[in-house]
């Protein structure tokens, strides 16, 4: 090997390392999860765990980043071996940590690695975590938005909506994105990535026709977007909301065309509770009235989806329902409606047979539930 090449996979190797405590610090397990080989070992007899293959390690690392409240690793070099497509090396570790339950602690810790050449580049064969040093004293500080034990009485919680959960609450990278819109296209919907409310909020006006029916879902991303005033106020449109509030439901015939306008708009422009990498919308509601038109109903569907409802898979989007989505939307149904929402229905799209017919607008920030 000339120095050259062996400098090269250094940097290359070095790279992987960093990638590696960045895909952690931002909760990217789709992420770290690809830095393996296919058939990588992620061991952590310390805790215990170990993790073989990309699945094993997106699923373990997902159960264990769930926990934290914060989480921070800071890596230092170590050394690296070169031995043509293979390699060992060592990385030096010291992480600052607090789970949701209350375990915290400071460690300094070691990783001892196997690396292996692909066609992808330098990827872990096996990265072993041996912990060297663990102190599990009260921390003084606190992340942002937490509350600091050992630094006087905890405050009383505010009346307001309950914390993220972590790490449902994070918007995914610009990498994860665009993963995701290409999933999604694989699937059959048109996918766009912008930057903003502002310019999701343009885009729709750009998708609808003037005088078509739209049916807005009742969802905290349109409402926080201005996109539900556009469709329900001031734009020229059919706007399907304020005619169902007109209705007197008590009625057969109020009830039946209630029943009748929510099934088949022109269009329907909703958000979800979730979006998985493999590219699919999951969609919940407590009464199940506006899913026949997001589900196929409506001539077209828009879906505005902020950057931290993307998630691995579906089990995880079903989690992020119940354990995220469903606390914060009980909040606001009480709050609008005096009483407490539910999780009766779920809609989940695998894909869009109709081309054309669905839109998904992917925020590189986070909106809504």
């Amino acid at each position: 090997m000339n120095d050259l090449q062996a400098a090269l996979d250094r940097v290359g190797i070095e790279a992987l390392r960093a990638e590696f405590t960045d895909a952690v610090m931002m909760r990217d397990r789709a992420r770290l999860a690809s830095l393996f080989t296919p058939d990588g070992v992620l061991r952590m007899p310390d805790i215990p765990a170990q993790h073989t293959g990309r699945d094993e390690i997106l699923a373990g690392g997902e159960r264990l980043q769930s926990q934290w409240d914060f989480f921070v690793q800071n890596s230092h070099p170590g050394t690296v071996r070169l031995d043509g497509d293979t390699a060992t090396g060592r990385a030096y570790i010291q992480e600052i940590a607090r789970t949701l339950d209350g375990r915290e602690g400071l460690n300094y810790a070691v990783y001892h690695d196997r690396y292996r050449r692909t066609e992808e580049g330098w990827k872990f064969a096996e990265r072993v975590y041996e912990v060297r040093y663990l102190d599990t004293s009260p921390l003084t500080g606190s992340a942002p938005g937490s509350v600091a034990r050992g630094t006087g009485p905890e405050p009383a919680p505010a009346p307001a909506l309950p914390a993220a959960s972590a790490p449902f609450g994070e918007p995914a990278t610009a990498e994860r994105l665009e993963r995701v819109a290409a999933a999604l296209r694989a699937n059959g919907f048109a996918a766009e990535i912008l930057d903003d409310a502002a310019a999701a909020r343009a885009r729709v006006r750009e998708l609808i026709p003037e005088g078509a029916s739209v049916l807005t879902g009742a969802s905290e991303t349109l409402r926080l977007s201005g996109i539900e005033e556009d469709i329900n106020v001031t734009g020229p449109y059919d706007a399907v909301k304020p005619r169902l509030l007109a209705l007197d439901r008590t009625t057969a015939e109020g009830a039946d065309t209630f029943r009748r306008l929510l099934a088949s708009p022109d269009v329907v422009v909703n958000s979800v509770a979730a979006v998985t990498e493999t590219g699919s919308l999951v969609l919940a509601s407590g009464s199940g009235s506006q899913l026949p038109a997001n589900a196929g109903g409506a001539a077209r569907a828009v879906w505005v989806v902020g950057a931290q409802k993307i998630v691995p898979d579906l089990a995880t989007a079903l989690r992020r329902v119940e354990e995220h989505a469903l606390p914060l939307e009980d909040v606001r149904a009480r709050e609008t409606y005096g009483r407490p929402s539910a999780l009766n229905r779920l809609l989940v799209l695998h894909g869009e047979p109709a081309p054309g017919r669905g839109t998904v607008l992917l925020l590189r920030e986070s909106l809504g539930f």
